[in-house]
């Protein structure tokens, strides 16, 4: 038997909520108005990845002065944290609550692990910050995912061990970040982008704890 499950790490978006939308909306905005191409596929390719290695995706190899880029950033992230305001308790997914509850409940310790500067800010929105035992965000470390560092420095804010952990995830970078750092990894999504996972599910409503903790 390996390792006994003691925590569980979340990955934010597409996991406990879905802020994709204000994502793509905040990009598409600045595109249009710096003349980027920008689309709906090519904002699939940012599901996961920092701001300024998404802004670098926009670009395409186009040269831009890094000054530039990060005045462009910065906006982008204006713009996000005004549709921020608009998320509340209902934007949870599905009974992602619930199922957080019952795992507290139930002794694990749980933790956010999310690339976003903006988590602790989102997860104020949801009303759900003191379920969590710790949160790992985009200011915490400075290799983001694929590296698992975010995750390693969860564990250990939650004093575990990589192997005590399972880790939610719904982009590939998080997916590799949490094999990367020697953890359990569930995936959230399509096969074809999180299928290196040790468990896949389709969607939130899909996730079943009991089954994690038996196949785990």
């Amino acid at each position: 038997m390996a390792d006994e499950i003691k925590g569980f790490i979340f990955d934010l978006d597409g996991v406990i909520t879905d802020t994709a939308e204000y994502h793509y909306k905040s990009w598409q905005k600045l595109a249009d108005e710096e003349d980027l191409f920008f689309n709906r596929e090519v904002n699939e390719q940012l599901r996961g990845v920092s701001r300024m290695e998404s802004l670098e995706i926009i670009l395409d190899g186009k040269e831009v002065p890094e000054e530039q880029k990060k005045e462009w950033t910065d906006r982008k992230n204006s713009y996000y944290q005004d549709y921020l305001e608009e998320i509340t308790k209902d934007d949870i997914l599905d009974d992602m609550e619930e199922k957080l509850m019952k795992l507290k409940k139930d002794g694990y310790k749980l933790a956010v692990g999310s690339s976003s500067r903006n988590a602790k800010k989102v997860l104020k929105h949801l009303q759900i910050t003191d379920i969590f035992d710790t949160i790992a965000d985009g200011h915490s470390v400075e290799n983001a995912k694929p590296a698992p560092d975010l995750f390693l420095y969860a564990a250990n804010n939650l004093g575990l061990k990589p192997e005590e952990c399972v880790v939610l995830e719904d982009a590939e970078s998080g997916v590799e970040a949490a094999l990367a750092a020697k953890m359990k990894a569930v995936g959230v999504g399509p096969e074809s982008r999180v299928g290196k996972a040790h468990l896949v599910y389709a969607n939130v409503g899909d996730i079943d704890f009991d089954e994690i903790l038996k196949k785990l």
